[in-house]
């Protein structure tokens, strides 16, 4: 693998720095908790699996918001509030107990000794498209800024996205590395708008499913790759 010079690196975030559905799964059951004490028809009428359905169902109705994950989840939440006759104006509430539990996440082991090695070498850029704050997470100081596709609204793999990165970055495209675990919505979607890329594989690095996609195993190895 060989890269081109770079002066700046974008870092997807779930599934990359850590993984996203423990954290989900957590905050899942937070929620379905609260309201147990606060919308008790809700959740006698929606279960967890039943309320997970009801966000995809609101997701395939309203597939403008496909970018949007808190608006398509507080929808689906409404919608559960009022089909079970609680009041959906809970549903403000009742997402910030989800969402506050969706930003507990655990780190995969190198990753935070592996962000102080490249934020020091490089600026740091985080691009998703889900809907974490890494502020919120605690990961704040190693980054120079963040854009998600909630803030944009348009998400990966569109090359917008990567190149409005970019420009927040001061950088051109093809000074920028993008590393994340989707090959389609980060190596492919990246790569349309010009930016070098690293396919982070945490399970199988070395297998390489088509010509000219470069992995990486993990951020240490990232960060060993650079020279960091």
């Amino acid at each position: 693998m060989k890269l081109a010079p770079i002066r700046a690196l974008t870092l997807d975030l779930d599934d990359t720095l850590w993984p996203i559905a423990p954290a989900i799964l957590r905050a899942e059951a937070a929620l379905h908790g609260w309201l147990v004490d606060n919308a008790p028809a809700t959740a006698a009428a929606f279960d967890i699996v039943a309320l997970r359905k009801l966000r995809d169902e609101v997701g395939r109705a309203e597939p403008q918001w496909a970018h949007d994950l808190t608006r398509v989840r507080l929808e689906s939440l409404r919608v559960a509030l009022r089909r079970a006759g609680d009041d959906e104006a809970l549903a403000d509430a009742a997402f910030e107990v989800f969402f506050a539990a969706r930003h507990e996440v655990e780190l995969y082991p190198e990753v935070l000794a592996a962000l102080q090695r490249l934020s020091a070498a490089y600026p740091l850029f985080a691009l998703s498209n889900g809907n974490a704050d890494i502020a919120r997470v605690g990961l704040g100081p190693w980054f120079r800024g963040a854009l998600s596709a909630r803030e944009f609204g348009i998400g990966k793999p569109d090359p917008r996205i990567f190149i409005e990165a970019c420009r927040r970055l001061g950088c051109e495209a093809g000074e920028v590395l993008h590393v994340g675990d989707d090959l389609e919505l980060d190596v492919l979607g990246a790569q349309s708008a010009g930016l070098q890329t690293l396919w982070l594989r945490r399970e199988d690095c070395a297998a390489l499913p088509r010509d000219g996609v470069a992995t990486v195993a993990c951020l240490r190895s990232l960060a060993d790759t650079l020279g960091c």
